[in-house]
């Protein structure tokens, strides 16, 4: 049961902390350094402004999207968020029940807390696997097969993330308690040991020596036919290397604000990119959407689609299934009456002239 004082998505943040206990919400709230990119995200949605449309001839909407050859009842999908078994015991499942109840996308975290065949075995799940490239390319490209056989119809590769620092989860001590894990990666080869030169940096340069270069792009596209989305791009020099490399589509992302402190908003960047870009490529966007109203702000500048993050873990952990459906659908309904009063009928026809230009 959703308490009925539930009415929009910030409603379930106070009510999820309760629930969650302050180990998972270090993790799951907490962002990078000082959490200056995370507050700026959704800052720069309250910056810019709509207009509204008096008397506007609309009778109906059509939030409906096609993204790579799938069609989507509306523009929202679910961001990959990591061990959602912190917050809910039925994790990602229960959140792959509530998302196919609202006709959502979902990409599911390799870092997810339940088995990626598990969370595919969700009737009318939509889903897209965010991968991250392991160390063995070998067991990388394990991971895809097993998300090809299961039905997953895009990649996400997460492309910003090699290292980060956390204060927050420094501060709180946190740990996976007992029972929660990455289950994909169960017999994933452990990695070269690091160096033992004495230097403090030694652990770091292992890090890297396994990380992810352009390169690893190049042999994802020579080994999958699936659709390639590359997650974390931020600037528009990367977007052009993103398509270069074979990416079909970009998320803007600064990976919630979890990684590099003051990266800009992504709603700052997303225009720029959207500008290089030309619609070669569908664009995404994550990090700060809140309202129905910035779900039309970023498709004013150049988003097909938009993913959120933690408000729907925030539902999950308040209401399982029910809560993550009952988030899209406040976020949905929000969506239809911003493009009623803007005079939208269809995402189509939502462009620049609904921002205020003063």
């Amino acid at each position: 049961m959703i308490p009925a004082d539930i009415v929009a998505l910030t409603d379930y943040e106070p009510q999820a902390r309760r629930r969650m206990g302050e180990n998972a919400w270090a993790y799951i709230a907490g962002g990078a350094a000082d959490e200056l990119t995370l507050r700026w995200n959704t800052e720069a949605y309250a910056r810019l402004r709509l207009n509204g449309q008096a008397l506007p001839d609309v009778r109906d909407v059509d939030t409906r999207v096609t993204l790579f050859g799938q069609d989507f009842e509306h523009p929202i999908l679910l961001a990959p968020v990591a061990y959602q078994t912190l917050v809910h015991p039925e994790g990602e499942k229960a959140t792959a029940l509530g998302a196919a109840a609202m006709g959502a996308g979902m990409v599911v975290s390799t870092q997810a807390g339940v088995a990626l065949e598990e969370v595919a075995a969700q009737l009318g799940a939509r889903l897209w696997f965010q991968l991250y490239v392991n160390p063995d390319r070998g067991y990388t490209g394990d991971l895809v097969r097993r998300a090809e056989a299961a039905g997953y119809r895009a990649l996400v590769i997460t492309v910003d993330a090699p290292v980060s620092l956390r204060n927050r989860e420094q501060r709180a001590g946190f740990r996976l308690p007992p029972g929660v894990e990455a289950v994909n990666l169960r017999g994933q080869p452990a990695p070269p040991p690091p160096p033992t030169t004495g230097d403090e940096r030694d652990a770091l340069r292992a890090l890297l020596a396994g990380a992810a270069g352009w390169a690893d792009i190049d042999w994802l596209r020579s080994v999958t036919s699936l659709p390639i989305l590359l997650k974390g791009i931020m600037t528009a020099g990367d977007a052009e290397r993103a398509i270069a490399h074979g990416a079909d589509g970009i998320v803007v992302s600064n990976h919630g604000g979890r990684v590099l402190d003051t990266l800009p908003a992504t709603i700052e960047a997303l225009p720029v990119i959207a500008g290089r870009v030309g619609g070669r490529v569908p664009l995404l966007v994550d990090g700060g959407i809140r309202r129905g109203t910035d779900v039309v702000k970023a498709l004013a500048l150049g988003a097909s689609a938009v993913l959120i993050g933690r408000p729907y873990v925030y539902a999950l952990a308040v209401g399982g299934a029910v809560g993550v459906a009952h988030a899209l659908k406040i976020l949905r309904t929000e969506l239809e009456v911003a493009m009623v009063l803007t005079g939208c009928a269809s995402l189509a026809a939502i462009d620049r002239r609904v921002l205020w230009a003063g």
